[in-house]
């Protein structure tokens, strides 16, 4: 692995550096405020191209590596944790998915949108009372009429809970159960148009963190899909839903190293201003200490999520590193924070100052996409090669 990046990858890290100082930073404290982002800003993350990152040019997608990717994450990342969750959900979880497992009638409606900005996705998989426990989801999809293939439809009815852009997607890639097997085996995947009759969405307000994002309940009640609508065989939804969770906890792991960033770089810029006893704090050795540990812990963080987008990009296996690499960066974004917040003392604590919003945010991302408990059983299980479930 070359850990010096290409010009090409350097200059699209340059584009999203400086499209998060015009368009996400000096209003990051503001969407924090009101629990919601700007919603125009969609379209221009499409125009810039960074919604179309690693999808294939003929479905409107911008092409270029997971390396890339993980750049642009990052610095979305640095800028606001919540824009990066849109990105990370949308193109990440959703439009890598049927870039992956879907048909060419289901490319072809729905990549260049999402490509684009035009459209939005979210991932339902979490439900109410089957956070960690996927497997058991309880949302159930009825087969009525068509017999076996693509004919007939699915009766569609539960509910789903903490969906990031559940209240502004177009599409939904929806996981309901449809067999009654018990497990991951009766679990399938589909793609759901958001304005179908049955669905009802409610925002979730009052969150510690990400209060950016249009986070979401969405009830389903007698929804009617066609059989067309699903995405690959019946029966094989939970290993859609894993291959996708693999890959977006490399993304929640640069955003993480983002938030590191943004932490590290607001510690020393306030401990080379802050005086106390007769010079700034920056000459303090404890005062050091915090600053070399974030240092330390946003490069170790970047290196671990590099390792993933080089297994990905050269077609290895990348699962366990990618559940290192989010267990790692987590953790550290918490840690980055958490000393940021002591260096600035008292006024780390309100608003005003960048530091309380990344804790907030930091914390989490070892909740999400996977808890910090179930990575250590992900990798328990692939070092010893028993089942942790």
């Amino acid at each position: 692995m070359n850990l010096e990046p290409s010009d090409e990858q350097r200059a699209a890290q340059r584009l999203a550096e400086d499209f998060v100082a015009r368009e996400v930073a000096p209003y990051a404290a503001e969407w924090d405020r009101a629990e919601s982002v700007d919603r125009s800003l969609v379209r221009r993350l499409g125009e810039t191209g960074f919604l179309g990152l690693t999808l294939p040019e003929e479905y409107g997608g911008s092409g270029g590596d997971h390396l890339t990717y993980c750049m642009v994450l990052e610095e979305l990342g640095r800028g606001d944790s919540a824009v990066r969750g849109i990105v990370s959900v949308t193109l990440g979880l959703v439009a890598k998915t049927v870039a992956d497992r879907g048909d060419e009638e289901q490319k072809r409606r729905w990549l260049p949108g999402l490509a684009s900005g035009e459209l939005l996705g979210c991932f339902a998989l979490t439900e109410p009372g089957t956070g960690s426990d996927a497997g058991n989801l309880t949302t159930r999809a009825v087969r009525r009429g068509g017999g076996g293939g693509d004919g007939g439809e699915y009766v569609v009815d539960g509910t789903k809970t903490f969906i990031t852009n559940g209240t502004w997607a177009d599409v939904i890639l929806l996981f309901a159960r449809t067999g009654g097997e018990p497990g991951h085996r009766g679990v399938t995947a589909f793609l759901v148009p958001a304005d179908t009759p049955g669905i009802s969405r409610r925002t979730l307000h009052g969150k510690l963190g990400l209060r950016g994002q249009a986070t979401a309940e969405i009830a389903f009640e007698g929804v009617r899909v066609p059989a067309s609508a699903r995405l690959g065989p019946e029966g094989k939804g939970f290993s859609v839903a894993m291959a996708a969770l693999a890959k977006g906890r490399m993304s929640v792991a640069a955003g993480c190293v983002g938030i590191a960033r943004a932490a590290l770089d607001a510690a020393v810029r306030y401990a080379g201003e802050r005086e106390q006893f007769g010079g700034v704090i920056a000459r303090h050795q404890l005062v050091q200490e915090l600053l070399t540990d974030i240092a330390v812990d946003t490069d170790a963080a970047r290196l671990l999520t590099w390792r993933v987008a080089d297994l990905v990009d050269r077609g290895r296996p990348f699962a366990t590193e990618s559940s290192k690499a989010k267990l790692f960066a987590s953790e550290a974004a918490v840690r980055a924070a958490g000393n940021a917040l002591q260096v600035f003392g008292g006024y780390g604590y309100i608003d005003e100052y960048p530091v309380a919003k990344l804790l907030r945010d930091a914390r989490v991302m070892t909740l999400y996409e996977g808890t910090s408990q179930i990575q250590k059983l992900v990798i328990g299980r692939a070092l010893t090669g028993v089942s942790a479930f």
